[in-house]
C-alpha cells in the first residue's frame, strides 16, 4: 500500500508542477486559482509523501517520488507547454523510469 501511496504523491508532484506553469501563463483571478491548485496539491503530495517515509527508506522513497514527479512534468512539458522533443531528452527520460523501477526492486 505504501507503494501506491508513494506514486500517488509523486502524481500529486506533477500536478503541483503543472499548476505552477500554468499560474505563470495566465493572470488576474485564474492565476490565483491556478496557484490555488499549486498549494492543494503540495499540501497532498507532502503528506503522502510523509506517511510512506514512515515505512519505506526515506532515500528510496524520495528518489522515487522525484522521479515520478520529474517524469511526468517532463511529459505534461511536452504534451501541455509545447516544449522540445528530441532523442537524448527521450533517452534520458527513460533511463530515469529504469532507475525508479530499478528502487522498487531493491528496497524492502
Amino acid at each position: 500500500m505504501n507503494w501506491v501511496l508513494l506514486i500517488i504523491a509523486g502524481l500529486f508532484e506533477v500536478g503541483f508542477a503543472t499548476c505552477l506553469g500554468k499560474a505563470r501563463e495566465t493572470s488576474g483571478t485564474t492565476a490565483i486559482l491556478w496557484m490555488g491548485g499549486f498549494f492543494i496539491c503540495l499540501a497532498i503530495s507532502m503528506t503522502l509523501l510523509y506517511k510512506v517515509t514512515q515505512a519505506l527508506p526515506i532515500g528510496t522513497a524520495y528518489a522515487v517520488w522525484t522521479g515520478i514527479g520529474a517524469f511526468g512534468t517532463v511529459l505534461i512539458g511536452i504534451l501541455v507547454f509545447k516544449e522540445p522533443v528530441h532523442f537524448w531528452r527521450l533517452f534520458f527520460l527513460f533511463t530515469l523510469i529504469a532507475s525508479i523501477i530499478g528502487l522498487k526492486f531493491v528496497s524492502s
